[in-house]
């Protein structure tokens, strides 16, 4: 290091989901070589309502050495295998974006190519049938199967989700520090972040800072200056109200996204509760009205006070700038549709470990970061806006207005190329693979014009033994499943540790 600084003391501004999440996977990852300390205030709410998450946290909980059951149980958690969809293609239309592969896929076609021609020939069985995570979500059913055959994520409680890694983090060393943040010293030479000064004249001072003090970005946007890149152009919805609700009846293993005529409505099925929240544009729909709409469509008795929140969708033009790293909604903010809020805090947080600077931080680590981020958030921004361009509803002045809105070209291209050749294509590791996109397309009215000629290889009979195969496999699977709720009662249930 030849007498350099190394970069040792790590700051968190910010606790919640973000904060917390960051604080566990650094602490247990580099252990005494760096010291973490965690700044958050009581006194300051969490947004709090990211109760659905995606594959990927499966794999951050095992990197971190989390038992599954343990997580589950204190999070309240089930399983979810995927987002049914109801009236985003028309009003009365659902479908189903699983988490899981359709088929059998060829080394030079998506198996949506055999399935097409299948129709061609008369196999008219639906598209889902090949999915076995699809089929296990429509009939309640789960279980862990070797190998990992299941793909699965979680829906939990996410104030507990942070209240358990906050158990973690203390655990590995991490600091926290109960205070209000009064000023950001920055460095006079470097123009850096010094150190943190609290309402009670603490002063926290780091080599590294990362902002995860949410919507108000009181790092990297309030002190560094770094400006926000706006999509509500793209993605209008710019308000939301959640609550929970008592359960009234077994938890299923999906989440359901259900369009209305200015947005949609998420029902989240926890353990022993359930997460409902409405997503609305201001412009098309009041607040009174849109909470009118939202207790008019629930189940069970309300068990908390409404929360409103406002957002724009966007993100920070930087997510890295000088020694202070973005982490969550201080980074940018995608209306929580696919469940992308954890997942983009976990990518932060993973990527970040793997590119920590041992001494001072170098402009191309930075500018890497950088890149990567903003191409996960640029590619998860136009799965996105495909659920509201691709949507045959015209019954409201937002529907005609997603409906016609011109979209990126990067979209447009993902789209047209679907059309036109029945062809998909993941790149740069982006989150959602080939058949989440085909799901969704086909789902929402989106139909190849032709298919892959390498399914024409194969002779009717064939095709049909080689498509039955599939749906017999999925269907045989799927039948010696155990009910989801009684697996998680078994598993991880609470009321079993709390009688333990």
């Amino acid at each position: 290091m030849n007498g350099e600084k190394r970069m040792r003391r790590i700051v968190i501004a910010g606790g919640g989901t973000a904060g917390w999440m960051a604080a566990a996977a650094i602490a247990r990852t580099l252990g005494r070589t760096v010291d973490v300390t965690l700044v958050e205030s009581d006194a300051i709410g969490t947004i709090g309502v990211g109760e659905s998450t995606i594959p990927p946290l499966v794999t951050y909980n095992r990197l971190l050495n989390i038992n599954e059951a343990e997580f589950m149980r204190a999070t309240q958690a089930t399983f979810k295998l995927g987002i049914m969809f109801d009236n985003w293609k028309e009003q009365g239309h659902n479908y189903f974006h699983s988490f899981g592969l359709t088929g059998k896929d060829h080394w030079s076609a998506g198996f949506w190519h055999f399935w097409l021609y299948g129709r061609e020939k008369g196999h008219e069985q639906s598209y889902d049938d090949y999915c076995l995570e699809l089929i296990a979500a429509r009939e309640g059913k789960f279980a862990h199967l070797p190998d990992d055959r299941m793909n699965y994520a979680y829906q939990l409680d996410s104030g507990l989700y942070a209240k358990f890694l906050r158990g973690m983090a203390e655990g590995d060393g991490t600091r926290r520090v109960e205070g209000k943040i009064s000023t950001v010293n920055l460095d006079g030479e470097t123009g850096e972040i010094a150190a943190l000064v609290l309402d009670s004249g603490e002063r926290i001072e780091g080599d590294l800072f990362l902002d995860c003090t949410g919507f108000r970005a009181v790092l990297i946007g309030q002190t560094l200056g770094v400006g926000h890149e706006d999509w509500t152009h793209w993605l209008p919805c710019d308000s939301a109200i959640a609550l929970q609700t008592e359960s009234v009846g077994p938890a299923v293993p999906y989440t359901r996204a259900i369009a209305h005529d200015a947005g949609w409505q998420w029902r989240i099925p926890l353990q022993s509760r359930v997460g409902n929240g409405i997503v609305y544009c201001s412009r098309y729909l009041d607040q009174d009205t849109a909470m009118e709409r939202l207790l008019g469509n629930i189940e069970g008795e309300v068990l908390t006070k409404p929360n409103i929140l406002r957002f724009g969708a966007g993100m920070r033009k930087k997510q890295w700038h000088r020694n202070c790293v973005a982490i969550g909604l201080s980074g940018g903010f995608m209306e929580p549709l696919e469940s992308t809020s954890i997942h983009l805090i976990q990518r932060a947080v993973l990527r970040l470990i793997r590119m920590l600077p041992l001494g001072k931080t170098s402009e191309r680590d930075v500018a890497e970061f950088n890149d990567q981020q903003i191409t996960d958030m640029l590619q998860i921004r136009d799965f996105l806006i495909l659920h509201y361009k691709a949507t045959e509803r015209t019954d409201s002045e937002f529907w005609r207005y997603c409906k016609s809105m011109p979209i990126p070209d990067t979209l447009e291209q993902k789209i047209e190329l679907f059309r036109e050749a029945g062809l998909v294509f993941r790149k740069n590791e982006e989150l959602f693979v080939e058949n989440s996109w085909v799901q969704v397309m086909m789902g929402q009215g989106i139909m190849p014009q032709t298919h892959h000629p390498i399914a024409e290889k194969l002779t009717n009979e064939e095709l049909a033994r080689f498509l039955a195969t599939i749906r017999d496999t999925v269907a045989k699977t799927v039948k010696s499943l155990p009910e989801h709720a009684a697996y998680v009662s078994r598993y991880c249930g609470i009321a079993r540790a709390a009688a333990a």
